[in-house]
């Protein structure tokens, strides 16, 4: 068969159609791309997203816990803190007088004991001998085979020797050969008549007494050299007499007598 032969104006047109049936399958193409594009993105993006989306649920599934037990601790501390914490509950007026009631009774209580204590420490024989016998059996104490009365001037005697300064009576016993026991009730018989005085001192680590003179025995000695026994006016003195009648209160016979004697002492 032989070969048609196409005139040069079909063969471009049928060029120029093919051309454009080219063209637009090409647009098809590209436009059926961007259309495929956007949804395996979608189609790829959705998993990443709901990983995003579930790790913050994991987080805080996970994060849970610790928040309990951070919310848990304080609770603990304050159960433990509450006894600190709490402020002391007012007393009221009558719990206050009870309270200064019960430090007062306290107080002397103490203060009781301690006095007893420092009572009993300080004790001594003389002390059991007085609770022991009354006062009108001390006042009426007998020595066997003694003279009371010349007993009593010559206690006093020794004891004014040693004026404010007092004895030991202890050393008074051995100076009239006396025991503890009647020298004491001699010594309380003496105090009972407000002769002498008893004072509680420490001796050698002993609580003992030490006598002091009240009331001096009078001596008859002292008599001797006064003017009055032989004055030749001692009948008409007289203590109303007025001067210069003869009165003890303006005679110079005694204030010379006096003056002697005191200087003898000294």
């Amino acid at each position: 068969m032989s070969k048609k032969e196409i005139d040069p104006e079909t063969a471009s047109q049928i060029k120029k159609e093919l051309a454009e049936l080219r063209a637009q399958l090409e647009n098809q193409k590209k436009s059926k791309k961007k259309a495929a594009k956007p949804k395996a993105e979608k189609k790829a993006a959705k998993p990443k997203a709901e990983k995003k989306a579930a790790k913050p649920k994991a987080e805080k599934k996970a994060a849970k816990p610790k928040a309990e037990k951070k919310a848990a601790k304080p609770k603990a501390e304050k159960k433990s803190a509450k006894p600190k914490a709490e402020k002391p509950k007012k007393l009221t007026k009558a719990q206050i007088a009870q309270a200064k009631k019960d430090a007062k009774a306290a107080k002397e209580k103490e203060e009781a004991e301690a006095k007893a204590a420092k009572e009993a420490a300080e004790r001594t024989p003389e002390d059991d001998l007085e609770e022991q016998f009354s006062d009108e059996q001390i006042r009426n104490f007998q020595i066997e085979k003694m003279d009371m009365d010349k007993l009593t001037n010559k206690v006093c005697e020794i004891i004014a020797e040693f004026e404010d300064k007092g004895v030991l009576q202890s050393e008074l016993w051995k100076k009239l050969k006396l025991n503890s026991r009647d020298g004491s009730r001699l010594a309380l018989r003496l105090e009972r008549r407000g002769l002498i005085s008893r004072e509680k001192i420490l001796q050698k680590g002993r609580w003992t007494y030490k006598l002091i003179i009240e009331q001096a025995p009078i001596k008859l000695e002292s008599l001797i050299d006064s003017p009055c026994l032989t004055c030749p006016v001692e009948q008409k003195c007289d203590f109303e007499n007025a001067y210069p009648e003869p009165s003890p209160l303006h005679c110079q016979l005694i204030e010379n007598w006096v003056a002697v004697e005191f200087k003898k002492k000294k």
